[in-house]
């Protein structure tokens, strides 16, 4: 077959299933998904002198989460985010607390890698990491002002990270026995003092809000339960 038949043929096989040859998203309008936190927030705790929806862009204005009303188990997860210069933020799952969530939950990682600060940091201190455990494999991540994708879906200890239509991650949790040492030799910060493989999967979902001084943007909320 001629290489330009081929590539045509590819186009009108992507065109017909609705997949994009650049992003390959879920389509979120289909029947199962929803809005996380709801239209107007309802589904969400949050302390709203920080956390702020203007025209459908969710930031917060100082270090503190907003989280789900609403407890899940397995699920996909799909957001736009946006960094600024210096970045550091997360999507937390499997939270089983929302005031000390740092050591009873997975923090998948938002960070501007761009920036001095991050693209110095550890690997699993990085954009798209389980943070302290497991970096990216590879980087994707869009620069400060531009809008990244994220779909996350969690099923059972398993995590699947993608990253502007990629996938970046993935991670068994039962891996992850020890709370000081990782199966690849690094070490695990100290404040994650609970193994990962032992913390419990019916949670939470959460989003860091103003940390580090630097802004983060959210938009396209939106879960699928599993």
């Amino acid at each position: 077959m001629k290489p330009y038949l081929s590539l045509l043929l590819t186009m009108l096989v992507l065109s017909s299933t609705g997949v994009s040859a650049q992003e390959n998203y879920p389509n979120t309008h289909k029947k199962g998904w929803k809005n996380l936190f709801g239209k107007n927030l309802e589904n969400a705790q949050f302390n709203p002198s920080i956390w702020k929806d203007s025209s459908g862009i969710l930031t917060a204005s100082k270090d503190e989460c907003i989280w789900s009303k609403e407890m899940y188990d397995n699920f996909i997860l799909d957001l736009d985010f946006q960094t600024a210069d210096g970045t550091n933020s997360g999507v937390i799952v499997h939270a089983t607390e929302t005031k000390e969530w740092i050591p009873h939950s997975v923090e998948i990682q938002i960070a501007d890698d761009y920036s001095t600060t991050w693209s110095k940091a550890e690997p699993s201190w990085q954009c798209a990491a389980i943070f302290g455990h497991q970096p990216a494999t590879h980087k994707n991540l869009k620069k400060p002002g531009e809008w990244n994708h994220y779909t996350i879906t969690c099923i059972d200890k398993n995590i699947k990270i993608e990253l502007n239509g990629d996938v970046v991650n993935e991670c068994n949790m039962d891996n992850f026995t020890s709370s000081k040492i990782n199966p690849d030799g690094t070490k695990i910060p100290a404040w994650l003092y609970n193994p990962m493989s032992g913390l419990a999967l019916h949670g939470y979902i959460g989003l860091q809000g103003k940390h580090a001084g630097a802004p983060i943007y959210f938009k396209n909320i939106m879960i699928k339960p599993l």
